[in-house]
């Protein structure tokens, strides 16, 4: 019997921490919260939640060490899973209210505020996944659960072959905006799999299954 892979969910004081462990675990991993850094670095997986602003969960990954833990898991190549607002300030800069925020910058391009009548984004919606996608293997037309009044609403990074292209899955609330991304060993989801379900527990589980290879 193989040994479940050890997921750590990043604990910097921002995100609904202890609904992500226990859907993690649902899905088959050994998953713990910490804000240790060698075990953050270690783990087979890291999950980044967040919830709340943009610039706040920025700087609460900062002062727990957030980005140089990221960086260096993504550089040797080790999977890294964002949530929410924990997607959000991967890209390089967020706008909300008027106020630019530097992000972490592992994405080019800007998360907006959705162009829609009603905000924020709250509730069930269908997407549309990528060719060739991992996390949303068999649950392709399933509905997921959002809660957000941003998003990054393009997509900048050129991949050069041999690299392979990322994997966009889109949704749409007034106007498209990006869902989910698998980059490599860097996947980020807009909305909760913790909170959609059977179908947030199953791409959780394809993406626990993931790091078993």
């Amino acid at each position: 019997m193989s040994t479940a892979p050890r997921v750590a969910v990043f604990d910097y004081e921002s995100g609904n921490v202890h609904s992500a462990v226990k859907a993690l675990v649902a899905a088959g991993a050994d998953a713990v919260l910490t804000r240790d850094r060698t075990e953050a670095l270690e783990a087979d997986g890291l999950v980044v939640p967040g919830v709340g602003a943009f610039q706040a969960v920025r700087d609460a990954l900062y002062a727990h060490g957030g980005d140089e833990i990221i960086d260096r898991r993504l550089a040797g190549g080790r999977p890294v899973l964002g949530i929410c607002v924990g997607m959000q300030v991967l890209f390089a800069h967020g706008v909300e209210r008027g106020h630019d925020s530097a992000g972490l910058g592992e994405w080019p391009g800007a998360v907006t505020e959705l162009n829609a009548p009603v905000l924020p984004h709250m509730g069930w919606n269908t997407v549309d996944p990528g060719a060739d996608s991992v996390l949303f293997k068999g649950i392709e037309n399933e509905r997921f659960y959002f809660v957000h009044s941003y998003a990054a609403q393009s997509w900048e990074l050129d991949v050069i072959p041999p690299f392979p292209q990322p994997v966009l899955t889109w949704s749409t609330y007034g106007d498209p905006f990006l869902a989910a991304v698998e980059n490599g060993p860097l996947s980020a989801t807009q909305f909760h799999p913790e909170k959609s379900g059977e179908a947030g527990i199953q791409l959780l589980r394809n993406w626990v299954d993931s790091l078993r290879s």
